[in-house]
């Protein structure tokens, strides 16, 4: 019986990292976001907030990255998920930290193993989703 479990995580290293090209992204879109880097578990790792962001935004990013982080799967895939079965929209709407909108997305490693998660708030969905893609690129993770 193995008593002990051995998991993998975003360092912290790479997870300033993300944060900081995430904003280079930002940068290039011209928007100004919020972004946070969250563990294996959602507990957050990195956070930046740009000069002129949303300050509504900071929270929300944090939340897209523990969504994602917790379920395995990007933020938005939610909405087709209450479009899909609409019952679970009102129990799952009352939950704390859920987000069921783009920004946030997981992070997996090169053997498909989730190590983390990312999310960005301040620009549209679209403009997070870009951001957020891009830092897990740059940092040589999926």
């Amino acid at each position: 019986m193995n008593s002990v479990i051995t998991e993998k995580t975003i360092s912290r290293q790479a997870s300033s990292e993300a944060c900081l090209f995430a904003i280079k992204k930002a940068e290039e879109l011209n928007i100004s976001i919020n972004v946070s880097v969250v563990d294996n578990k959602g507990l957050e790792m990195a956070f930046l907030r740009m000069e002129n962001s949303f300050i509504h935004s900071i929270d929300i990013a944090k939340d897209k990255a523990y969504t994602s982080a917790s379920f395995g799967f990007p933020s938005d895939t939610w909405t087709n998920v209450f479009k899909e079965m609409p019952h679970l929209e009102q129990g799952f709407s009352n939950r704390d930290r859920l987000v069921p909108f783009g920004g946030g997305l997981p992070i997996f490693d090169k053997d498909n193993v989730k190590v983390g998660a990312i999310g960005v708030s301040g620009g549209t969905e679209e403009e997070d989703i870009i951001c957020a893609k891009f830092a897990i690129e740059k940092i040589g993770l999926k």
